[in-house]
């Protein structure tokens, strides 16, 4: 029997869980959780009576000042990183330097000084950073893939796309620390690098340039006025309006949310539930952009985070047609236990318009699990490569795919503060081109069929 592969795990907060389930149940003969890292007590503890509880493991535990001992006495083969965002870089690139590979959250980081270090690093030191795009995985997106791989609407020229949050899970950035920018880059950074790793991945291709405005006139003082919440505090915890206030989370209601960050926000002062109207933002909740691609295509995107629906709508138009793919996603908080992400049936399609002929719809890929079915997928490629399928999709993502999907964020960014147009190698230069698999090429013949009498 194979050696089991060694895992250790910094940040534990509720994004972290998945990995750690994924490890201590399903792949439990080919993986073990040797070291947990974090800079909160509660959580560290919380992490090793679980791993004893749930899987019968002993994990030591580490302060997050500990990290390269951590490294030295448990001597894990990768190290799963699920900390803040702006923490990313900081133990991907300690990991490979100690010899270790690196899986990181989405995003991989998010500037572009900060990717140039993971970059170089990685040249440096030759280890893998796996970057866990799951939407890659997801059975529609898949699909999506696989039909412009087919070449059913040809070469791809353009791309509308918007993604919609819900009022309740958009809100939910708006609470964390994800509402500032120097933690997450904003939601063109934090949220969008899915977004724009799926356009990368579909195309076949990278970005070139990005134009971007952007603005947030929703979650401000202004709206909770407009509500009639004139008593608020900054946090929802026993604020005096949070009996009427839609927008307020009740962590003492929650089991998750309550042992992982009510009961341990004493040891870092860290509150999870801070009000969406603070005039401490910093976010846009609204945003627009323009890319344009290597291989000539161009995309334009919206990203809205409060809608009534949650979930997405894009449209690819290609030389023999076009292709529109709709997909809607059940409403979740980030560490309340549901399933995040889940596919709703009837609100997901695919239908392919081609020239010259009637449309069609496409019967729809399905599996459960979070992020529409991807996250087991995408779990068992990380965890037991060798017992999956050969990838004809080439859905694994590595630093350089993560670098061209959150450049384009940080280039967003760049536009929305300086009115300008950014080109992603004023950046970052020589990321390399990301593995992606073959797409129909500009010199298909393109048959023209007779005019119908």
């Amino acid at each position: 029997m194979a050696e089991k592969k060694r895992y250790a795990q910094v940040g534990l907060g509720g994004r972290s869980r998945m990995y750690t389930e994924s490890i201590q149940e399903k792949h439990a003969d080919k993986a073990v959780l040797v070291g947990f890292c974090d800079i909160n007590e509660g959580r560290l503890e919380l992490a090793r009576k679980r791993a004893k509880e749930e899987a019968g493991l002993d994990v030591p535990v580490y302060y997050s000042d500990d990290f390269d001992r951590m490294v030295e006495e448990t001597k894990p083969d990768a190290v799963i990183v699920t900390t803040k965002d702006s923490f990313h870089d900081t133990y991907i690139v300690r990991a490979m330097e100690l010899g270790c590979d690196a899986i990181t959250e989405k995003p991989m980081t998010i500037d572009a000084q900060r990717c140039r270090k993971i970059l170089e690093t990685k040249k440096k030191t030759g280890r893998n950073c796996t970057v866990t795009f799951n939407y890659r995985y997801s059975p529609p997106r898949t699909q999506v893939k696989d039909l412009l791989m087919s070449g059913v609407i040809g070469e791809v020229l353009s791309v509308e796309f918007s993604w919609v949050l819900n009022v309740r899970h958009g809100a939910d950035y708006y609470r964390r620390w994800h509402r500032n920018k120097e933690n997450s880059g904003g939601l063109m950074v934090h949220k969008a690098t899915h977004h724009f790793d799926l356009v990368n991945w579909w195309l076949g291709t990278v970005p070139e340039t990005v134009q971007a405005s952007g603005h947030r006139r929703f979650y401000v003082p202004e709206t909770a006025e407009r509500y009639g919440l004139t008593k608020r505090t900054e946090r929802c915890h026993d604020c005096p309006e949070a009996e009427r206030c839609r927008f307020r989370l009740n962590m003492k209601g929650n089991e998750g949310l309550r042992t992982m960050y009510l009961d341990c926000e004493e040891h870092d002062g860290y509150f999870r539930d801070r009000c969406v109207f603070s005039g401490d933002i910093d976010i846009e909740d609204s945003m627009n952009l323009v890319v344009t691609y290597a291989n000539g295509a161009k995309m334009a995107y919206a990203l809205n985070s409060f809608s009534p629906w949650e979930g997405y709508f894009i449209c690819f138009s290609g030389t023999k047609g076009r292709l529109e793919h709709k997909c809607q996603e059940t409403v979740y908080i980030s560490g309340d236990g549901s399933v995040p992400g889940e596919l709703k049936k009837e609100g997901t399609w695919t239908r392919i318009y081609p020239h010259w002929k009637p449309a069609y719809g496409v019967e729809i890929a399905r599996a459960e699990g979070g992020h529409g079915g991807a996250d087991p997928v995408m779990l068992d490629y990380i965890f037991d490569p060798d017992g999956q399928p050969e990838d004809k999709y080439l859905r694994a993502a590595d630093q350089r795919s993560g670098a061209y999907s959150i450049l384009v964020g940080a280039a967003a960014n760049i536009s929305m503060a300086e009115g300008r147009m950014v080109r992603i190698d004023e950046l970052v230069r020589d990321i390399g081109m990301p593995d992606y698999p073959p797409m129909p090429g500009t010199n298909e013949p393109l048959p023209m069929p007779a005019e119908e009498k």
